[in-house]
């Protein structure tokens, strides 16, 4: 599991208000209409969908704001004018870094993305200078619960998964997006409930970092993560769990 992803981790388990800074409804609405997009409307049968209106409804998002939000993504309502865009750079440490953003304003969002690699020790860079390091993946995740991995790992591998990965307690799958709903529900039917379900870049290597060098990492990822437009931050470092929960703790 990649350093980034485990620090995501972290940052749920410390409950990070992120609705204090009034974006929490947006990002969510933002999270739904690409899922949507991808899986269709019916959270029933679209369990990335089913799961960002989990969290949207955990942090208090009106159900108008929802239904709303799934139409524009199935193109049952009109839209605003967002695009999707993906920007790329690099960290310190020579760690590279991939940003999803969905904005309606290209200058204000690679303006604050630019930024923040400039206050941080990083650089933001051209099209394509890192995305050949990473894949993009559906990714699931759930508690281990005692649960054998050659058994997990039969039933992941029959709907379509491309591996599994065992942490202290909890199970990765990674699949091709396409598959991410059959390999979902596989987990499903045989009783395992996801504790994360995600379309990720997973990069094809990592660097390893210290913990003086992870510390500034987080604050680089951490400030892009806090532009307005941006969904999400992908990196390719790896740490110990030991400095995480460390870091975490703090």
């Amino acid at each position: 599991m990649s350093g980034h992803s485990k620090w995501a981790t972290i940052k749920r388990q410390k409950a990070k208000n992120d609705a204090a800074k009034g974006k929490v409804f947006s990002r969510h609405a933002r999270e739904i209409m690409l899922a949507a997009k991808l899986g269709g409307g019916d959270p029933t049968t679209n369990a990335r969908l089913r799961l960002v209106i989990d969290k949207a409804r955990g942090d208090g998002m009106p159900k108008d704001n929802i239904d709303r939000a799934i139409l524009k993504g199935t193109g049952e309502l009109e839209a605003d004018a967002s695009e999707e865009i993906v920007y790329e750079g690099y960290g310190p440490f020579g760690v590279a870094l991939m940003i999803d953003a969905v904005t309606d304003n290209r200058n204000r969002t690679v303006g604050e993305v630019r930024a923040a690699f400039n206050k941080h020790g990083g650089s933001l860079g051209e099209s394509g200078c890192v995305a050949y390091q990473f894949h993009t993946k559906g990714v699931i995740e759930f508690p281990r619960q005692g649960r054998s991995e050659d058994d997990v790992l039969e039933i992941v591998l029959d709907a379509g998964a491309d591996d599994l990965v065992t942490g202290a307690d909890t199970f990765e799958v990674t699949c091709a997006v396409e598959e991410l709903n059959n390999v979902t529900q596989a987990l499903q039917a045989a009783g395992i409930s996801a504790t994360g379900i995600e379309v990720n870049r997973v990069p094809s290597h990592t660097i390893r970092v210290e913990e003086s060098q992870a510390r500034t990492l987080f604050k680089l990822i951490d400030a892009l993560e806090d532009c307005e437009d941006v969904q999400k931050v992908s990196a390719n470092f790896d740490v110990d769990e030991a400095v995480l929960e460390k870091l975490g703790a703090e």
